[in-house]
């Protein structure tokens, strides 16, 4: 059975969506905005994945897009959790295994080096959007705990896979200079 067998309703012309509840949410609402910042985070982790020629960095970033599948389904269905510490503690174990790799940094890391640099690079700050927006959501309904550090931990992973792509292309990471 399809899940969507019409992409246009017509039912948002008002100015308002549809939750998986049923219920119905003004589009500029906190959840919606969430729901959002996590659909373009997906969009740019997938143009990092374009980037990706190694199975293993492609099967982390295609395990990270599920699981934000899975958030935008808790955010979908209010009072729902799909985002555990398991979740968290994968991101973690990745985050320490490709940073055990790269050297200590010795100055701020600027954006770029590569083009899959830069792609997980500019996915890192749209990752730290969506953790604004889901905070600010918090603050007026009950958000998972856990998805929220989920967040925090993927934006610091994207930050270490950014380093270690440019790297990986040979190129030098480049890092900021304090102007004179």
């Amino acid at each position: 059975m399809p899940r969507l067998s019409r992409i246009t309703t017509r039912s948002g012309d008002g100015g308002q969506t549809g939750l998986a509840d049923g219920s119905r949410v003004d589009k500029d609402s906190p959840r919606i905005q969430a729901l959002g910042d996590l659909d373009e985070l997906n969009a740019a982790l997938g143009l990092l994945m374009a980037e990706l020629e190694h199975r293993e960095q492609q099967a982390l970033i295609t395990g990270i897009q599920q699981q934000l599948f899975n958030l935008g389904g808790e955010l979908a269905l209010p009072g729902t959790s799909t985002i555990d510490a398991e979740q968290v503690l994968w991101l973690e174990q990745r985050l320490k295994q490709i940073n055990t790799a790269l050297p200590p940094l010795q100055e701020f890391v600027l954006p770029g080096g590569s083009r899959a640099a830069a792609q997980a690079h500019l996915a890192r700050a749209v990752c730290r959007r969506a953790e604004r927006s889901l905070w600010g959501l918090s603050r007026q309904e009950w958000v998972n705990s856990e998805s929220l550090k989920y967040l925090n931990r993927l934006s610091d992973l994207l930050f270490v896979v950014a380093r270690a792509l440019a790297r990986q292309a040979s190129t030098a990471e480049p890092t900021w200079n304090k102007a004179p």
